[in-house]
C-alpha cells in the first residue's frame, strides 16, 4: 500500500496528500465487492476518477485513516439489509413489502419481479420503486414466514 495521509478539509472533503506531497481534494472510497467482501479491495479516488490509493484491507489501514474512510463510505451507502418480511400487500407488481431491517421497520413498493437480483446462491438485491436497494445476505437465515413470501416473487 503506498504511504498517504488523509484529512478533512473546512468543507469536509476528504484530502489525499501522497508521497510526493501532492494533495487531492475530495477524494472518494470506493469498494471494489461492497457486498461480498466489504472490508478488502478499496480504492481511493480523485474528483477526475483516477485511482490515487489501492487499500488490500481496511483493518491495514491506522485507525485515524480508517475512522475517516468509514465515515465517507457510511454517508455515501445507505443499503439496509432485510432480517424480516412482516407483510406483502399483493403477489402481483406493483407491491407494498412490509419488512424489518437492521435499521428498524419499513415498507417498500416493489415494482417488478425483475427489481430482485440474485447475487450469488444466497443473496438477493432488490430495489424499491425509489431506487433504494435492500439486501438479503442469505436467504436461508430468514424465517419460514418470510421465505414463503420471498419464494413467490423468485
Amino acid at each position: 500500500m503506498a504511504e498517504f495521509s488523509l484529512s478533512r478539509d473546512p468543507f469536509g472533503r476528504l484530502v489525499l496528500r501522497d508521497a510526493a506531497g501532492a494533495e487531492h481534494v475530495g477524494v472518494v472510497p470506493v469498494r471494489a465487492f461492497p457486498i461480498g467482501a466489504p472490508d478488502e479491495g478499496l480504492s481511493l479516488v480523485s474528483v477526475d476518477g483516477h485511482e490515487l490509493a489501492w487499500i488490500e484491507r481496511l483493518d491495514a489501514l491506522d485507525a485515524a485513516r480508517r475512522v475517516l474512510v468509514e465515515e465517507d463510505l457510511a454517508s455515501r451507502e445507505f443499503v439496509p439489509e432485510i432480517r424480516a418480511i412482516r407483510a406483502v400487500s399483493s403477489f402481483a407488481t406493483p407491491s407494498t413489502w412490509t419488512v424489518d431491517t437492521d435499521r428498524g421497520p419499513t415498507s417498500l413498493v416493489l415494482k417488478g419481479e425483475e427489481d430482485i437480483r440474485r447475487l450469488g446462491r444466497t443473496s438477493l438485491l432488490i430495489a424499491d420503486r425509489h431506487g433504494i436497494q435492500f439486501l438479503v445476505r442469505d436467504i436461508g437465515t430468514l424465517d419460514r414466514s418470510s421465505r414463503k413470501l420471498l419464494d413467490r416473487f423468485l
